[in-house]
């Protein structure tokens, strides 16, 4: 089974890589739902680890239906990822009413190419899973990262099995969100082949801050050795 750890610096990525996952998909700013990671970021990690990186395309926090300026932010992106030798690219985009843009999708995915592309957890917010999962398998999506709809993918496993089924291995569905060590094994024998989590923990700094207080995380080496030695 496939480990994939969510890296938000360049510290996760090397802990993931230290605690032997098998990929990561590279962002910034978990605790907004990932953003694009920095090109600095991106090449320093590039030039460090080996095992495959896949890349969050997001311009920013907050919905998935992006300005002209933002689409072009993305593809930009997306050519820099390419040029740097990454293995994916994890993306997508929705229309205003939260039904996938199929047009602005498929522009990413033909940009990506020979990248892989997955489409990431704006997938959730669509309102007829398994209609929006036929048209990603009919545009060349390689691969869906979803929770099921629900906040975690282990309350949303039945409709995750539906998906999987209605796939037909002809895209790979990749559960996320909340996924660790207490419940990682509940995908494996639903006969998921992939699962996506960041298995950090709060890393204690100073809390006299004029910027906010939100806690900066790491992915866990401690935490990913124990799921891959459980998921065999």
């Amino acid at each position: 089974m496939i480990l994939e750890i969510c890296a938000n610096s360049y510290q996760s990525a090397m802990n993931a890589e230290k605690a032997g996952a098998h990929r990561i998909e590279l962002c910034s700013e978990l605790s907004v739902g990932g953003v694009t990671p920095s090109y600095g970021l991106l090449k320093k990690v590039m030039h460090s680890i080996s095992i495959p990186v896949l890349v969050l395309i997001r311009p920013r926090s907050g919905d998935f239906s992006y300005s002209n300026a933002e689409f072009e932010i993305m593809k930009e992106n997306i050519l820099q990822c390419k040029a740097l030798g990454c293995a994916g690219i994890v993306s997508g985009v929705l229309h205003a009413n939260n039904t996938i843009d199929i047009k602005r999708t498929r522009e990413l995915i033909e940009l990506s190419k020979p990248m892989s592309f997955t489409y990431h957890r704006a997938f959730d917010e669509v309102s007829k899973p398994k209609e929006s999962l036929l048209k990603l398998i009919e545009i060349g999506v390689d691969r869906l990262l979803s929770s099921g709809l629900q906040e975690k993918a282990s309350d949303g496993i039945e409709l995750l099995i539906e998906l999987r089924k209605t796939a037909q291995n002809k895209l790979t569905i990749l559960p996320g969100s909340g996924i660790n060590l207490e419940n990682c094994m509940l995908f494996k024998n639903a006969g998921f082949t992939e699962i996506h989590t960041s298995a950090s923990r709060e890393i204690k700094g100073n809390s006299h801050s004029y910027f906010g207080k939100t806690s900066q995380t790491v992915s866990d080496i401690q935490a990913i050795k124990n799921i891959i030695e459980s998921i065999g």
